[in-house]
Formats: structure tokens, sequence, C-alpha cells
């Protein structure tokens, strides 16, 4: 792909990654994010960094956001950079956030009508895994867009797919998240089981990792879980928490039943009011341990 010109909104776990790829295949990115030292971390990436987000969108071909909720992004997108108010033609917007479907399909709409492109293109894969440039990026949108813009997903990530209209890309990504909250959740409750039959954990998550129960899950998690090892994390609790809200929520407006994943939102309220916000999501087992031994803190 010729080097393009990118804008990029939120430079955290992910976006941090996603940034460092864009810059190491050649594209010039302007970087903007609340926290100075987040740019300061990648200004020997080559980073330009940007004080003021209304200077970002005559400079670029593109403006890519990794940001915690799509209420951030549609302030970015109509207070921050102003685009609803003085649009920029044929201007491209990446949303890689895990994103409200509903509010995708609403700022597509006016963004759209205002001469620009947005793509609701959500991230499946941990902080981890995008470092190692080994994300699955979820499109909903214009396909033409999409087509057009392909390459700057493979710059980040391992691959893309196009999933439809606007806010398929949220969707799908909740659709994952939710196999994902569920498959975890099963994880710690079957250590859980093993330990009180007896059984060290770390063998039966060796086990599990050998049978039919694999999950990709147990290599990220699993050893975590067992280790009750939390810190540094690569994906918050909090984070967790929000997203699984969110698919309740999405899944409320569908009319769709969703009990395995509302009683997983109810654990993790659970641990959330205990001040386990900053822990990794593996610590989801807390709950169970919490459940076996009541009197001990976890």
């Amino acid at each position: 792909m010729t080097p393009k010109k990118i804008g990029f909104i939120g430079l955290g776990l992910m976006g941090g990654w996603m940034v460092k790829h864009l810059l190491a295949s050649g594209h010039t990115v302007f970087g903007y994010d609340i926290s100075e030292e987040k740019i300061n971390a990648l200004l020997s990436d080559g980073l330009t960094p940007v004080k003021e987000l209304s200077e970002i969108p005559k400079m670029v071909d593109v403006i890519i956001f990794s940001l915690p909720t799509s209420k951030i992004v549609s302030e970015v997108v109509h207070q921050g950079l102003r685009l609803i108010e003085h649009p920029v033609k044929d201007l491209v917007l990446i949303d890689t956030s895990t994103a409200d479907p509903r509010l995708s399909k609403e700022l597509a709409e006016e963004v759209s009508n205002s001469g620009m492109y947005f793509l609701d293109s959500a991230v499946s894969g941990t902080s981890e895994m995008c470092k190692a440039k080994d994300t699955l990026f979820m499109v909903g949108g214009s396909e033409a867009s999409y087509n057009q813009w392909a390459d700057i997903f493979k710059d980040m990530g391992r691959e893309s797919v196009f999933m439809g209209e606007s806010g398929t890309g949220s969707a799908i990504k909740l659709v994952v998240n939710l196999v994902l909250a569920i498959n975890r959740m099963g994880m710690a409750e079957g250590l859980t089981l093993a330990k009180m039959a007896g059984i060290d954990q770390a063998k039966a998550l060796e086990v599990l990792k050998k049978s039919a129960a694999y999950s990709k899950s147990m290599d990220q998690k699993g050893s975590r879980m067992v280790e009750r090892n939390f810190y540094p994390p690569i994906g918050h609790l909090s984070t967790h928490y929000k997203d699984v809200q969110l698919m309740v929520s999405y899944a409320g407006s569908l009319y769709c039943p969703v009990p395995a994943i509302s009683l997983a939102a109810q654990a993790l309220a659970s641990e959330m009011s205990k001040g386990q916000h900053d822990r990794d999501s593996s610590a989801i087992i807390c709950y169970y341990d919490g459940l076996i031994t009541p009197s001990k803190t976890y």
C-alpha cells in the first residue's frame, strides 16, 4: 500500500501497538491521546504528536479511533474533530473500538450525509496478540470503502473480513466476545471443580489444553488463573465488564435471550464491587474462589 497520512486517536494498550505497526509499514501517523505519557512512549517510533484534535482532519487521508466507548468516539467526531460541522469530503473514519452497533449505525449515517465514510472495524484479539500483529478486523460499512482501505488492516493485524452494512462490524465483535467471555468463565468453573476434587489446577489446565475442550483462552488466560497472576493486565477486568454489559444491552434491544452471558455479567459485577477494576480479566476465577472460601480475600 502506498504510504498514507493517518490520524490516530487513542494510544492505549491496543492503539499503541496498531500505531507501531503502521509506522513500521511506512505510514506517517499523527497521534492524539489525552495522556501525554502514551504520546511520549511512541515518539521514538516516529509518531507525530498532535495537540489539538481539530488540527487532524485536513492533515490526513484517514482517521482511526481506538477509544473506550462509542459515546466517546461520537463526542470526538462531533466536538473534538468538529467533522459534522466542518466535514472534509471523502475523509474515511475507521473505528476499531468495541462499539455499540446501534451508535455505530447512527454515526455512520451522520458521517455519510456529510460526504465522508465511516467503517466500524472492531478488533478480535488481546493487546499481546495486537503486539504480535495477530488480530482480526471485522468491518461494517461501505464495501467499496472497505476494499479501498483493506491494506491498512493488513498493516495493523493478521487479516480482516467485511461483514456488511454499518453496525455489523461492531455486532460481530460482541458475538465473538460473548463466546469468549463464556469460555473464560467455563474454564474458571472447571478449574474450580478440579480444585474441589483434589486435582492440582496446573495439572488440570495441562489436561484441558490437550483435550477436546481446548481453546485459545487456555493459552492466554489459563496460567494467569492458576497462578492468580493478574498484573500487569493484558485486558482489564473493568473493560471486560463494560463489554459484557454492552452485550446484554444490545441483545435486549433485539429481544434475544442471553442467559449465560447475563450470569457472567453478575459474576463480573461481584468482582467489580470488591474494587478489582485494574486486574486482568482472568480474575473472573476469583468469583469462584469467593464462593468456595468466602472468608478469604483473593
